[in-house]
């Protein structure tokens, strides 16, 4: 059947380009793979942002061959405790690290070695302070020289120009001088951080996208370029409607604590047992509101019936929802708020995170085999695809655990070389 629709379709050409279609169409539906399946990345970073961002290129399939400091290595190994059963390696390490190869070379000795890997891969990325590679030969400009196709990816803290340029990165202060602690925090109180480095992720995440953007573009021109990601254009890049306001307005920001600036309410109510975080975008959820809270005349009062309205009268209503939402657990609220068209959610610890019955059946955290502690967990990526992978897929390495392996098998190194190497105090 198969081949006489295939014999009919080749009568015309247009009828030739939906069978190709069809057959192109057959194939990924039939046969996933990972997007960046062949893509192999040099991985010259530590601690978060570079990690993070060469974590999520693995899970998309590229190879990650993590080079590190001689029996010393990325120095978030030792960011703890917690460390993991029966390893040296602190549990903030497993965080950014899965489905990597370990891989030890002193930099300072192996430049060579570095060489041979550039003329592998496709991308490199490093996050050392601006002329560090340089002055080893490892800058942008020596190794395009020897592998023109190489994409390379430089993040830093506040990028290669400008006065702050040679300064170490650090995710709170880039939050610090690019304004993110100036809006973190209670009214009236003191700036507050972040519970997780956020900086430092949205940063890897950028640096993610712009790699991506440059493979598309090489497959055009076959040639690499340079990118220079760094966490303070990041961070102010990411106060949106923040720095919106200020630059057109003239408005300076404040903190609001759990509480939005333009929207009420919409903000955290304290329940009998915690906290409850309730968001009205509209009159229509508002009413809803009022209506399960058995208060609907206060839908219908002067001061409350428009958003204007609400955030003139903020503190009023603000005290009203207070104090009939702090009457009831948070348990309670969320049944009684079953089906309701506004956004609202639980402040949840991470026991009642991962015990979420949502969090379970998405199944997105993930056991792994590791080579010492037996099984751990870590979360996996949150992006789905319908016709590709994307994966956590092994466990953080340990310390210099692929070396020799790739050195041999990606390299082509010799036992003798590989030898040599390590009694040169090259590799571990």
């Amino acid at each position: 059947m198969q081949a006489n629709a295939s014999a009919f379709l080749r009568k015309n050409s247009f009828s030739s380009l939906i069978l190709r279609s069809f057959h192109r169409a057959n194939y990924h539906a039939t046969k996933q793979s990972y997007p960046l399946d062949g893509i192999k990345i040099l991985d010259l970073t530590r601690i978060v942002a570079g990690p993070y961002c060469t974590m999520v290129l693995s899970d998309l399939g590229a190879e990650v061959y993590k080079i590190e400091r001689p029996f010393v290595g990325d120095e978030s190994r030792k960011w703890g405790p917690p460390f993991i059963k029966d390893s040296k390696d602190s549990v903030y390490f497993m965080a950014s690290n899965r489905n990597k190869k370990s891989v030890c070379v002193d930099l300072k000795k192996g430049r060579n070695v570095i060489y041979d890997f550039a003329k592998k891969c496709d991308v490199l990325i490093e996050n050392y302070i601006p002329g560090k590679l340089d002055q080893m030969g490892l800058g942008y400009e020596d190794l395009r020289q020897i592998a023109p196709k190489l994409i390379y990816c430089s993040i830093t803290g506040y990028g290669a120009k400008g006065p702050y340029k040679n300064r170490p990165g650090y995710d709170v202060i880039a939050a610090s001088i690019g304004g993110l602690l100036h809006i973190s925090g209670n009214e009236g109180g003191a700036p507050a951080k972040v519970g997780v480095a956020i900086t430092d992720i949205a940063t890897g995440l950028y640096a993610h996208g712009a790699i991506l953007a440059a493979l598309l573009q090489r497959h055009k021109t076959k040639v690499g370029q340079k990118i220079d990601v760094n966490l303070l254009s990041t961070q102010v890049a990411c106060l949106i409607n923040v720095a919106s306001n200020y630059l057109n307005a003239g408005k300076e920001a404040k903190r609001w604590g759990t509480a939005h600036e333009s929207i009420v309410p919409y903000e955290a109510f304290p329940t009998s047992s915690g906290y409850i975080t309730i968001g009205c975008g509209s009159n229509a959820q508002f009413v809803a509101l009022c209506n399960r809270l058995d208060v609907p005349h206060i839908a219908e009062d002067d001061r409350f019936a428009t958003n204007e309205m609400r955030v003139k009268h903020r503190k009023e209503l603000i005290g009203i929802i207070s104090a009939i939402i702090k009457q009831r657990s948070s348990a309670e609220w969320m049944t009684i708020f079953e089906g309701v068209p506004f956004p609202v959610g639980p402040i949840n610890s991470m026991a009642e995170v991962f015990q979420d019955p949502h969090i379970q059946s998405i199944g997105i955290v993930k056991t792994l085999p590791h080579p010492t502690a037996g099984d751990i967990q870590v979360v996996g990526p949150p992006v789905v695809y319908s016709e590709a992978y994307n994966s956590a897929r092994s466990a953080p390495p340990l310390l210099g655990e692929h070396t020799d392996h790739t050195l041999r098998e990606l390299l082509e190194y010799s036992t003798e070389q590989i030898d040599d190497l390590r009694q040169n105090g090259i590799i571990q």
